[in-house]
């Protein structure tokens, strides 16, 4: 288990709207060798991905993400997107009840590309890295499991999501705010809950990649603050009159001062859970000095809000891309459970006995996670 360095990046004052706080990311100096954009794909995101032989699933999938670490300079700037009905030329209205989603097949989640390039799918990365979490199911034969589960494992899984199009407020925010200079990535709340980082080694990166944000999955409890908290407070500087602000050099100054506290502040209280908790990393590719992974939380129980994500980064640690996804109490307790399963052996007592409770109640937890074809009939 190892931390996410997020070195060189500086948080901004942040930016409100309603229950939506936006805290811009900044570099002094852009992540050199290494430029991301987008891969725009037809329909209405629809899309089926093949993991391996014979396994593929479909989701939502509206934009790839290409990695280019080929160092030819502005022309692998990134580029924008609109959503589009299939041969038109702009945005259009979606017809209830007829409309047929045309799938665009990918095969893998991160494919290399002509050059040094490298396409994935954003969030799918990591959600996939979640869902395959002890994917195989019992690895013994024990009496309680049933035949589907130790033929199949966990096999069918998945996951809720909303798109940040029914995020309250989330879309009037990114069109609102200001993009700084320098500006390499945000920090998403809602209802002053961390929903969502989003890092990218560039500022044009970042510029042509920011509307991306509304097209993104974000967890059940990020949807729910969104539509029922209450507004957040807003930033804003105080700065005592005095001698020292009678110039505009010292007004300059105790402007700078307010920002320092500002980022203190936010880093300190409000990123903490992502900064500070440890994770357990998956390499997925090598892209010459810069490495693709996956990341997973520790899945503790009464720990505040977790992760998981994916990032890039160079031969020091240092992240150039990021791209987190917030766990919701009830995916965080179906992580808890997979691994006291899994450490136990998948053998119940001895599960039972590491969580502190009885055979009866762990079979009725894992009924609960939605687990219950694992188990044989008599054990349900």
């Amino acid at each position: 288990m190892t931390r996410l360095e997020m070195t060189g990046l500086t948080a901004r004052p942040a930016q409100v709207w309603g229950g939506i706080r936006l805290v811009p990311l900044v570099r002094e100096r852009p992540v050199e060798g290494l430029r991301l954009h987008q891969e725009v794909y037809t329909g209405y995101g629809a899309g089926t991905v093949e993991v391996g032989p014979r396994t593929h699933y479909t989701s939502y999938i509206p934009h790839g993400f290409v990695a280019d670490w080929s160092g030819e300079g502005t022309n692998t700037a990134a580029y924008g997107t609109q959503f589009a009905a299939p041969g038109g030329s702009g945005p259009q209205s979606i017809p209830p009840r007829t409309l047929t989603l045309p799938r665009h097949r990918h095969h893998r989640l991160a494919k290399r590309q002509a050059g040094n390039r490298l396409r994935f799918l954003p969030l799918h990365l990591a959600m996939e890295g979640y869902l395959a979490l002890h994917f195989g199911g019992p690895s013994t034969a024990w009496e309680e499991w049933s035949r589907q589960a130790l033929r199949d494992g966990l096999s069918p899984r998945a996951e809720d999501a909303y798109l940040g199009w029914s995020v309250r407020g989330l879309g009037d925010a990114l069109r609102a705010f200001e993009i700084h200079p320098g500006q390499c990535g945000v920090m998403v709340y809602t209802a002053d809950a961390l929903a969502a980082a989003f890092v990218v080694p560039h500022p044009d990166d970042y510029r042509l990649l920011h509307p991306t944000l509304i097209e993104d999955l974000y967890g059940e409890l990020v949807h729910q603050y969104a539509m029922y908290g209450a507004p957040v407070t807003d930033f804003g500087a105080r700065i005592p009159d005095g001698p020292h602000t009678r110039t505009l050099a010292g007004l300059r100054t105790a402007a700078r001062g307010q920002e320092r506290k500002w980022s203190e502040a936010h880093d300190t209280l409000f990123a903490r859970e992502l900064r500070d908790s440890p994770y357990g990393f998956d390499r997925v590719y090598r892209m010459g000095s810069f490495t693709l992974w996956r990341f997973l939380p520790p899945f503790l129980r009464n720990r505040g809000g977790q992760h998981i994500g994916e990032t890039i980064t160079d031969h020091k640690g240092q992240v150039a891309y990021l791209k987190t996804f917030r766990l919701s109490e009830a995916q965080i307790r179906r992580g808890h459970l997979l691994q006291r399963l899994a450490d136990a052996d998948w053998l119940l007592s001895a599960a039972a006995r590491s969580l502190g409770t009885g055979q009866d109640e762990l079979l009725r937890r894992i009924r609960s996670a939605g687990f219950e074809s694992l188990l044989r009939d008599r054990s349900r």
